[in-house]
């Protein structure tokens, strides 16, 4: 393994903004690093990489994301880069002409604001795949669109009920229209054909590949279980660390199912150890406390608002109460368990927070973490720092987008409007950030979620997001920003010798085409990765 330096060019080196730089990488780790005009000294036959006023920083972090499920909706019928109704449909008409030997139409990646009530219907679906059946989950896996033959395959009919946790969209008369919630999906989702190995395989790789694109050194992978149709990712993960093709570094979190109780903790425990193995770990255990504000399941302390403003009798799901939540945190603490948990509304960040505060000082070290944070109550920014749990961000959506305008601002009102994504507020208060962007959710480039955190407002969005920015009080500057998406990220996943660029550190480095620190915060967005690197060796361009 060759030295490497990199030259002519700045350098961020994971909490600070240090200017121009020189970084000599040997073995797999920084061995010198020279601001301020000095040079390193180079070795003999070492490479050479010119920055070319560009920035050296390390590898992005994604704190929370699904890297097999991304990468598999990529190799299906991907919706994930369209944004329209008839786009939607004219793509699904395709791949379905395309593939006339699957049985199945699958895929996903559609957003809610492109249809009325964000509730696709069936009967567009059957227009352009004929009596095929179709199950699309959308950005946010907590919807899918189906087709009338996937209905009826299911036994969905206007007499079906709804499951718990779960809802059928249904017409006046109560028929079922073609879009599922929640668990109502798991109705469709137990038909599916199994997935075979060797694409479960292709969709790491294609995962893998796209994080690499875009400067993203590791992750953690939010569900390491069979979740809304998707099959347990962890055979793959251990796989592709077996065979020496896993390139990135792997925390899996282990799925918690809310269908069962602390009984489960054996076989976490039993999955931890068979999983476990090279660059990936499965230490983490994910618990979704609540849904989305979107469709009205995110938990909320008081209902959500009908389109006139009233209250309605809906304050979302909590789909652990408060005591079986209290009570699986401390079981996976005692099994030394870090504790990953999905939180949207205000009642259940609470719930969460209530929950680490019962289960004692973090002694173990274990870096527990509450992911998506949209609704805040301002009471409880403080108890992130207090109960010592790190706040995981997804910045990209703390903008005016359609979504934002059309769905949740009218249903949360005036005041909970105000709570959402504080970002900035977090860190005033203390917080520990880190940052994921839970793709396929939304696009995991870092680069477009850290131009939200800084501005606010998402670049190249048409509308309200491409105009004026989102409860600006809660930006948060570029140095901060970076942090939590590099070395903010890779503390939370255990890595304490990656995520910076200091002598002895991992060399899981990005190279940009631009200093952002230099530019005008309204350009950080339009920064493009160069080249990315793992312990020293190019892993995309280079």
């Amino acid at each position: 393994m060759r030295s490497t330096v990199f030259r002519d060019g700045t350098l961020f080196d994971g909490h600070r903004y240090a200017g121009p730089a020189e970084v000599l990488v040997t073995a797999g780790r920084v061995a010198a690093v020279a601001t301020g005009g000095e040079r390193v000294e180079v070795p003999r036959g070492a490479r050479e990489v010119d920055l070319a006023g560009g920035l050296l920083a390390p590898g992005f972090v994604d704190a929370h994301v699904h890297a097999v499920q991304g990468g598999l909706e990529r190799i299906r019928c991907d919706l994930s880069v369209l944004s329209t109704r008839e786009e939607y449909l004219a793509r699904v008409h395709r791949y379905a002409a395309d593939h006339p030997e699957r049985e199945w139409i699958l895929g996903g990646g559609w957003a809610m604001a492109a249809f009325p009530g964000g509730t696709p219907v069936a009967a567009d679906l059957d227009r352009v795949v004929g009596g095929r059946p179709v199950l699309l989950p959308n950005r946010d896996h907590h919807g899918a669109w189906v087709s009338s033959r996937a209905l009826e395959l299911a036994g969905i009919t206007r007499d079906t009920p709804d499951p718990p946790h779960g809802r059928i969209e249904r017409d006046a008369d109560g028929r079922p229209t073609g879009t599922l919630h929640e668990g109502a999906m798991e109705l469709v989702t137990r038909l599916l054909p199994p997935v075979t190995d060797a694409e479960l395989d292709a969709a790491l790789a294609e995962g893998q590949s796209y994080l690499h694109s875009l400067g993203v050194t590791g992750w953690q992978d939010a569900i390491v279980g069979a979740y809304a149709g998707m099959d347990d990712p962890g055979p793959t993960y251990r796989r592709a660390a077996e065979r020496g093709v896993l390139s990135g570094h792997v925390v899996g979190a282990l799925w918690w199912d809310r269908a069962r109780g602390v009984e489960q903790v054996g076989d976490l425990v039993e999955r931890r150890a068979a999983y476990t193995h090279g660059r990936f770990r499965a230490t983490s255990v994910k618990i979704m406390q609540d849904g989305v504000a979107e469709n009205a399941t995110a938990a909320l302390g008081a209902p959500y608002l009908d389109r006139c403003g009233h209250a309605t009798a809906n304050a979302g799901h909590s789909f652990l109460t408060p005591q079986a939540l209290a009570a699986a945190v401390a079981v996976l603490v005692a099994e030394r368990f870090q504790v990953h948990v999905h939180a949207i509304g205000d009642r259940g960040v609470r719930e969460v927070l209530d929950a680490f505060e019962a289960a004692g000082p973090d002694v173990h070290d274990l870096r527990h973490h509450v992911a998506h944070l949209q609704v805040v109550h301002p009471a409880d920014r403080p108890r992130f720092a207090s109960a010592g749990v790190a706040a995981n961000i997804q910045a990209l959506w703390a903008c005016l987008d359609d979504q934002m305008v059309d769905l949740t601002l009218p249903f949360l009102g005036p005041e909970r409007a105000t709570w959402q994504y504080p970002f900035g507020g977090l860190h005033r208060a203390g917080a520990r950030l880190v940052a994921g962007s839970d793709w396929p959710v939304s696009t995991p480039d870092p680069l477009a979620a850290l131009h939200v955190a800084v501005n606010r407002w998402a670049l190249g969005e048409p509308g309200p997001a491409g105009s004026e920015p989102f409860l600006p009080e809660q930006a948060l500057d570029l140095t901060t920003a970076m942090a939590a998406a590099t070395s903010g990220s890779a503390w939370v996943c255990h890595r304490d010798d990656a995520g910076t660029v200091r002598p002895g550190s991992v060399a899981d480095l990005m190279v940009l085409d631009r200093d952002p620190f230099t530019g005008p915060p309204a350009e950080v967005g339009a920064a493009r990765v160069v080249s990315t690197w793992v312990d020293g060796e190019p892993v995309h361009g280079g």
